[in-house]
C-alpha cells in the first residue's frame, strides 16, 4: 500500500502600510483604551502615494463608520517589527479594566501585548477631503491611535453584520468604571487650541494612568499636540497643574 503525505508549507502573508494615522495623541501614555470612547478625538487617515487616487475611496462617504486595521507600537513608541523589546511571550495578560492585577487569556482581551501586533479600531467618519498633494484624507472621530500609526486596511462599517447589541461583552459587563472629572485651571486652559479643548478634557477623563498607580501626590506627564498636559489625581478628580511646551 503506497502511503501519500502531502506537506503544505505555510508562508507567512506580506502587508505592507497603506497609509498614516496623524493624531493629538503624541504618545502611548494617553491614548484611550478602546475607540468611540472619545468621540471628541479627531484625526486623519493619510495614504501612501500608491493609495493617493480618488477611485480609492469611491463610495466610501456614504458610511457612517469604518474600521482601521492598525499596527501597534511597544512601550518605547517603536514599530513592533523594529523593537528591541522582546515581544511578549505569555499567553495571559492583565487588562487595565480589572486594575492590572487579573490575567487574562491574550485572546479574550484587547491587549496590545499580542503574538503579532494587530490593533482593530472602529471610527466616525467625519468627511473625506481632497488634498493636492495628499490625495483623498479621510478625516475621523473617536480613535485610539497615536499620532504616526501605521494603517493596513480600511474597511467599511455595515451595520447588519457588524452590530450585535444584545451580545455579552465578558468581564466588561461586570466591572463598573467611571470617568474622571477633570479641571483645568483658566490659565492652562488658554494654551490649548479651543478646536481641541474638549478632545483633551475628554481623553484626560479617561484616565491615563496604569490601573495600578493611586498615589495622590504623583504627578503625570502626557504629550497633546506640541504640549506636555502634567496633572495629579485625587479621589476621582484629575487637576492639571501645568501645561509645557515642547
Amino acid at each position: 500500500m503506497l502511503l501519500i503525505v502531502k506537506v503544505v508549507i505555510l508562508r507567512p502573508m506580506k502587508i505592507s502600510p497603506i497609509a498614516k494615522f496623524e493624531s493629538p495623541l503624541k504618545s502611548k501614555f494617553g491614548i484611550p483604551r478602546q475607540s468611540g470612547l472619545v468621540s471628541e478625538l479627531t484625526g486623519r487617515v493619510v495614504f501612501e502615494p500608491p493609495f493617493r487616487k480618488t477611485e480609492a475611496v469611491r463610495g466610501l462617504e456614504d458610511f457612517d463608520y469604518i474600521w482601521l486595521i492598525w499596527e501597534f507600537f511597544d512601550k518605547r513608541g517603536n514599530r513592533a517589527e523594529d523593537s528591541e523589546i522582546k515581544r511578549e511571550e505569555s499567553l495571559t495578560v492583565r487588562p487595565p479594566r480589572l486594575g492590572g492585577n487579573t490575567r487574562l487569556g491574550v485572546f479574550a482581551t484587547r491587549s496590545p501585548f499580542r503574538p503579532n501586533s494587530l490593533g482593530l479600531s472602529c471610527v466616525r467618519l467625519d468627511r473625506i477631503e481632497q488634498d493636492a498633494v495628499l490625495g483623498p484624507v479621510i478625516y475621523v472621530k473617536g480613535a485610539d491611535l497615536m499620532d504616526g500609526t501605521l494603517i493596513y486596511d480600511v474597511k467599511p462599517y455595515v451595520a447588519y453584520a457588524d452590530a450585535h447589541p444584545e451580545a455579552r461583552s465578558g468581564f466588561v459587563d461586570t466591572t463598573e468604571w467611571k470617568p474622571l472629572l477633570v479641571e483645568i485651571p483658566e490659565n492652562l486652559a488658554s494654551m490649548v487650541p479651543s478646536s481641541h479643548f474638549e478632545a483633551l478634557k475628554a481623553t484626560l477623563a479617561q484616565d491615563p494612568r496604569p490601573r495600578y498607580h493611586d498615589d495622590p501626590e504623583r504627578i503625570y506627564g502626557m504629550p497633546f499636540l506640541d504640549l506636555d498636559i502634567r496633572f495629579r489625581v485625587e479621589e476621582g478628580v484629575l487637576t492639571v497643574v501645568d501645561c509645557v511646551r515642547s
